[in-house]
């Protein structure tokens, strides 16, 4: 006999399925995921995770059910067949990261989902569009006999592996010096029957480039993503159903060196070797009877030399087109003076599928100026500073060769000046003299503004030099392809420059980790990725990216617990540039920023390992709870030369980052319920606060230690200020901030925490006249200096980098303090948010949005003649706090109607000069008179 309970479940599923089949026009599926990407390819089963939101025309709306539903086919799910798993109807509000609850699944298939919601007044969405996941592979035995060939193998006595700083390298003796081949690869195979799909499964080391049929498979560039190759190696999945047919196929594989191999050829941060270009393919064929078969690659493949002569990440690429072999990817090409593949050394590593999303062609800039600067030199300049690589276009005689050096700057003689950038770095094409001939670089990329052009001409000079004309050059900016989560727009002209300066630095530097610049260094230097976290997350989804620099950390955890200062550690730098508090802290911050942001609990599961260990380490390297090494504030602005900290005690940075460590491990241990070490953190971080304040706080003067920004700020923000003392610890930082003119000299680190200490401490106004200016250095001087993209140091010094991540911390105040978006300390993924625009200086009107885990949430206000006008969008299945600048005599309305009229929203009473209102999900339109 049926419980109540069971009978309940059935007639709720009934009426949900006799509503769905029309659904409720006030709920709807919008931006459904799994794996976090819409119909995802390559997931391992515990990355088979569902996730959407909801748009409504209601208020107030919340989600009270769900049901998902998986099938082997799209005919299966549209006929209502679930046979690989029905969650049935469950009573949750949850819609982020609903993990897979069906049988196993079978690697190397595409599965078919979709997903219907009830809100709390059981209207549902009806069922949501069809959607479907790709498996990947999920051990050794998947990839079918697939093997590791190459060109040519690296003995083991020849590897360099941890890799070595540029200065040290003449030790290596003949090490290193040899040029890797780029090597085509090719297999020609016949398919008997009529195909029903396919999938191919890859990867290069370190990059490659796969083509079916003639035609490249996929957008992406630089794949895969760049490991430590040692740890871990990873490879990419693809749908190639549409490029291969019945009868005779072809596929080809072009591999370069990436990080896996840098010799020591023009410009190099660091040379490694660990190993020569190798790939491995597994393509698996379904024909429409059910019966699979598989080309893998092994000794039976071909191999040649490609027409990339020289490539590197750090020095640049030659291509030579006369050695060009058209058709080598197709088939019908006789490639019988080509060799059979080796098999090569397999690389320590496992092979893991790429979840985060690929580095890509993301936009074209074309040339805005042409000059010439000397006889036989001209200067394209593109007026943007970013990551990427040139698209040139040129016609000339077979065997003239173009020279390309990028530049982010040019010196007194208007040449390319790559001082500060890696020098020499530049791009080579030589021609095949047919017709005009077009050519992008494979393997490589810079960061630039200029090109230097040597060898050719533009189209406007006259011919008569014989020389090539170079018909057309572009920019093609790289980047990962994290989606766009954000905008932002106010009425102050330069503070928009200021965010426009500081996202070309995000997105010049969002590569398959977050680098600091992107030609000079282009290594994963951690701290950037905390203190820089909240204000790229605002412009990009960044979970899949994190999740990946989290890995990264982990396989460059020491045995002893180091978090080295970059990850992946290619090559281990000495003293505070491999070991620093601030930078290592990324591998206990970034899985909390993850939870917090996107509501990943897994992030915090595989990392809670590492994360313990680390902290372990910090406490083994304190004495009486005080760390006194590392960097401190990186490139503060004092006296001297940048560089290491010079107003702050780097034992004060480097012990309140080990109190923020130990405080949120704290919390993340609570979060998985393990009460012991919670406990066991609680008392550590007591002990560590006491010894703290015990050691730079001045309770008389209310001022931390040399009462530098940094110091004064970065204790209000980690939670080492006892509250009795906040408000005046506050006012005495503002007031020191106004006495020394107002100018910025917090560094890396402690600009972060100014911020974020001035916004949550009432001071808007005091940050926006510290930025609001050009005549001391700052973002309006790095303008003023003709930066186009943020520069490495406050006065935009032409000596260090011109395109460098850090140091934009106020893109976060200008999302959380002038468009006002934010959440609330206790609120995970933007449940609860706070909108709290701040109106001051000249500004008279913002535009704020950000694509949160729920939603879209905007805030866009006015102000003119005493009326304060804001409009507001709260997602679906969420609430927040709407902090209004009112005095208590003030006039307000929602929507045209006296706010103490509203039935639908609560007030809260008044705060520091804002009017607090609760709300529900929608569109909000208030008016403060």
């Amino acid at each position: 006999m049926k419980s109540i309970r069971q009978v309940t479940i059935c007639v709720f599923m009934l009426i949900g399925f006799v509503i769905s089949a029309i659904g409720s026009p006030s709920l709807q599926i919008q931006n459904a995921m799994c794996g976090h990407k819409e119909n995802p390819t390559g997931l391992l089963m515990k990355q088979v995770m569902f996730e959407w939101t909801l748009v409504s025309t209601q208020r107030n709306v919340t989600q009270k059910a769900y049901q998902i539903a998986v099938a082997s086919s799209r005919e299966s799910l549209l006929a209502g067949k679930y046979d690989v798993w029905n969650s049935g109807v469950v009573n949750s509000t949850e819609s982020l990261l609903i993990p897979f609850g069906g049988k196993s699944l079978k690697p190397g298939e595409r599965y078919f989902w979709k997903v219907q919601v009830w809100n709390q007044k059981n209207q549902s969405s009806g069922w949501s569009k069809g959607y479907s996941f790709v498996t990947g592979l999920f051990g050794e035995k998947d990839w079918s006999g697939a093997k590791w060939i190459g060109y040519e193998d690296l003995a083991n006595a020849d590897r360099v592996v941890p890799g070595l700083h540029y200065p040290l390298a003449p030790s290596l003796g003949d090490k290193c010096v040899k040029r890797p081949v780029v090597p085509y690869f090719r297999k020609a195979f016949s398919l008997k029957k009529k195909i029903a799909r396919a999938y191919a499964f890859v990867s290069g080391l370190g990059q490659y480039e796969l083509s079916v049929n003639g035609q490249k498979v996929g957008d992406h560039y630089l794949a895969p993503g760049w490991t430590f190759y040692d740890k871990q190696c990873l490879y990419n999945t693809y749908d190639v159903t549409g490029l291969l047919k019945q009868g005779e196929n072809a596929v080809g594989v072009i591999v370069g060196n990436g990080f896996h191999n840098i010799n020591r050829e023009r410009y190099f941060k660091l040379t490694v070797a660990f190993g020569m270009p190798k790939m491995i393919c597994r393509l698996k064929i379904v024909y429409t009877d059910g019966t699979v078969t598989s080309v893998v690659s092994g000794q039976d493949w071909k191999t040649a030399q490609s027409p990339v002569t020289f490539t590197s990440i750090y020095g640049g690429e030659d291509y030579n087109a006369q050695l060009e072999q058209s058709g080598w990817n197709r088939s019908g090409f006789n490639d019988s003076k080509w060799t059979n593949a080796l098999l090569v050394t397999n690389p320590l590593g496992g092979l893991e599928p790429e979840t985060d999303n690929p580095v890509k062609k993301c936009e074209t800039i074309n040339v805005k100026t042409i000059s010439q600067p000397q006889k036989g030199i001209y200067l394209y300049d593109f007026g943007q500073n970013a990551s990427g690589i040139v698209t040139l276009k040129v016609k000339g005689k077979k065997g003239q060769v173009i020279k390309l050096t990028p530049a982010e700057l040019i010196n007194g003689s208007h040449l390319a000046n790559q001082n500060a950038s890696g020098d020499p770095y530049y791009w080579s094409y030589t021609l095949k003299g047919n017709g005009v001939e077009t050519w992008t670089p494979r393997f490589t990329y810079y960061g630039f503004r200029y090109v230097q052009v040597e060898g050719a001409v533009p189209p406007t000079e006259s011919t008569s030099s014989g020389l090539p004309i170079l018909e057309n050059l572009t920019l093609v900016h790289t980047r990962n392809s994290a989606p766009s989560a954000g905008s932002f727009i106010c009425s102050n002209t330069l503070f928009n420059r200021i965010n426009n300066l500081i996202r070309w630095a995000i997105k010049s530097n969002m590569q398959s980790v977050m680098t600091d610049c992107p030609h000079r260094e282009k290594l994963g230097w951690l701290e950037q990725d905390h203190l820089m976290g909240a204000s790229i997350h605002y412009n990009y989804d960044l979970h899949l990216l994190y999740k990946k620099i989290v890995g990264d950390m982990i396989g460059a955890q020491t045995p002893d617990g180091l978090v080295p200062d970059i990850a992946p550690e290619y090559v281990a730098f000495d003293g505070g540039f491999r070991d620093s508090p601030e930078w290592g802290s990324s591998a206990v911050i970034l899985p909390w920023m993850i939870y917090e942001w996107y509501g990943d609990k897994e992030a915090i599961q595989e990392a809670y390992p590492m994360m313990k260990k680390y902290v372990a380490y910090l406490e083994s390297k304190s004495d009486h709870h005080i760390l006194s090494y590392g960097l401190g504030d990186w490139f503060d602005y004092g006296p001297g030369s940048p560089g290491e900290a010079q107003l702050t005690p780097k034992s004060l940075t480097a012990t309140a980052i080990y109190y923020y460590d130990v405080s949120l491990l704290q919390k993340m241990a609570l979060v998985l319920n393990d009460a012991p070490e919670a406990a066991q953190l609680q008392s550590l971080a007591e002990e560590i606060k006491t010894a703290f304040n015990a050691k730079f706080f001045n309770a008389d003067t209310r001022v931390y230690s040399t009462g530098s920004q940094t110091a004064m700020a970065m204790p209000l923000c980690v939670g080492l200020v006892d509250e009795s003392y906040r408000k005046e610890i506050v006012h005495n930082l503002a007031e020191s901030i106004r006495k020394d003119g107002k100018k910025l000299t917090a560094g890396d680190v402690g600009y972060h925490y100014l911020v974020q200490a001035l916004d949550e401490g009432g001071e808007s106004q005091l940050l926006y006249e510290m930025n609001f200016r050009d005549d001391v250095p700052g973002y309006g001087y790095q303008l003023k200096k003709g930066a186009t993209a943020l520069t490495e140091s406050w006065p935009a010094l032409e000596e260090v980098s011109n395109n460098h991540l850090m140091l934009g911390h106020l893109m976060e105040w200008l999302y959380s303090g002038l468009a006002g978006i934010s959440q609330t300390e206790s609120s995970i993924a933007y449940k609860e948010i706070v909108v709290r625009p701040e109106p001051v200086g000249d500004i008279t009107s913002a535009k704020g949005s950000y694509l949160s885990a729920y939603g879209p949430i905007t805030s866009e206000w006015k102000k003119s003649a005493g009326v304060f006008d804001l409009k507001v969008n709260i997602p679906v299945n969420t609430t927040a706090k709407i902090f209004l600048p009112a005095q208590e005599n003030a006039s307000v309305s929602e929507d045209g109607i006296s706010i103490a009229q509203r039935k639908d929203m609560k007030l809260l009473g008044y705060e520091n000069g804002k009017l607090i209102v609760s709300v529900g999900s929608g569109i909000y339109h208030f008016v403060v008179k």
